[in-house]
């Protein structure tokens, strides 16, 4: 089986953890479980992320996979057809390590849902069978509930913008950090952190507005993976949360859901907020479709994007630790001393 190349002419990130004899190869899995009309967008945006991070150091191969249950349209199922590998072939080759998206979802309860029983499988492999693996979001709640059994609570609306975080352990995932960095979160539940640290999880990052933000498990009665959870989307692209507001609002004008949208915070500048809560307050007394044109058409030309380096400083940090694993298994293969997955 070949694996997909990052992006050539990588951006070069200092991830100071220098390969001795060239670049170190590693091969990423991921899982992508988006909803059909955001499987292209995201599987670019970890392919430009991890071809930051790989900088100098790293040679990485992407192959991407989904639940075979998570329901999809027809070009859905085109799309992974023809640009993933079928999960089965995961089971056999393997990974060095493993990214695994959410999806939006469909039932009250996790466990109701229809790619469950593929999910908790992909949880017990990845144990066994990863260096790490990172769950992000949907993902990140839905292995923490079936872990240790930590519900997720529904937030009053949905939480969606840039949010400050503050570093609050040291860690290899974390090394070379700002004490203070911002990430995108976009999500109507979160995890309780209390309930996290009293399960076993050590918290690397938090935002007073946004709760946990990046937490950790080690798996040692398994495998030994290293398990990363990230509530926010650090691999997000600075119109990201742009798109989504947008369709939100048209979701709204449908008919389709009852609350009009919350703008992301920390993300607009006054003069694109002024137009968007106009368009609101107009959505609010005439309802329709049609005033989705009013959507300001030039509004992702005011947006920042100030999580990028430390997205970059995290996932070159995230293939430093696969790397040094990974060399690790290769030291006890040589000595007979083989570590069981």
């Amino acid at each position: 089986m070949t694996l997909m190349p990052v992006l050539s002419r990588p951006v070069v990130a200092d991830t100071s953890h220098p390969a001795s004899g060239g670049r170190t190869k590693l091969a990423i899995g991921v899982i992508n479980n988006m909803p059909d009309a955001a499987l292209r967008t995201t599987e670019r945006q970890f392919r430009e992320l991890l071809t930051a991070a790989s900088g100098e150091a790293f040679d990485v191969g992407l192959r991407f996979f989904s639940l075979p249950d998570v329901p999809r349209g027809e070009a859905g199922r085109v799309h992974v057809r023809e640009h993933h590998t079928d999960i089965a072939a995961l089971w056999d080759d393997g990974v060095d390590g493993l990214i695994v998206t959410g999806t939006e979802p469909r039932a009250l309860d996790l466990a109701d849902e229809p790619y469950w029983r593929s999910f908790t499988g992909l949880v017990e492999w990845a144990q066994d069978n990863t260096a790490s693996t990172i769950w992000s979001c949907l993902a990140a709640h839905a292995a923490v509930h079936y872990l240790d059994g930590i519900d997720r609570r529904p937030l009053g609306e949905k939480l969606s913008g840039i949010f400050a975080c503050t570093r609050v352990a040291d860690h290899p995932i974390t090394a070379g950090t700002t004490p203070r960095w911002q990430v995108p979160h976009s999500r109507h539940n979160e995890l309780p952190e209390v309930a996290l640290i009293e399960a076993g999880y050590r918290m690397l990052s938090h935002s007073d507005d946004a709760g946990a933000d990046l937490f950790i498990r080690d798996m040692p009665s398994r495998g030994g993976s290293l398990f990363v959870f990230l509530q926010g989307h650090p691999e997000y692209d600075g119109g990201a949360l742009l798109r989504e507001y947008r369709r939100d609002i048209g979701r709204f004008l449908a008919g389709e859901c009852e609350r009009y949208p919350a703008m992301p915070r920390n993300y607009f500048d006054d003069e694109v907020a002024a137009v968007l809560s106009e368009l609101r307050q107009n959505a609010m007394e005439q309802q329709g479709i049609d005033l989705i044109a009013n959507f300001p058409a030039a509004a992702d030309k005011s947006l920042d994007f100030p999580w990028r380096a430390p997205a970059i400083r995290i996932y070159a940090n995230w293939l430093a630790w696969l790397a040094t694993q990974k060399s690790t298994r290769r030291r006890r293969s040589a000595t007979g001393d083989a570590p069981t997955r």
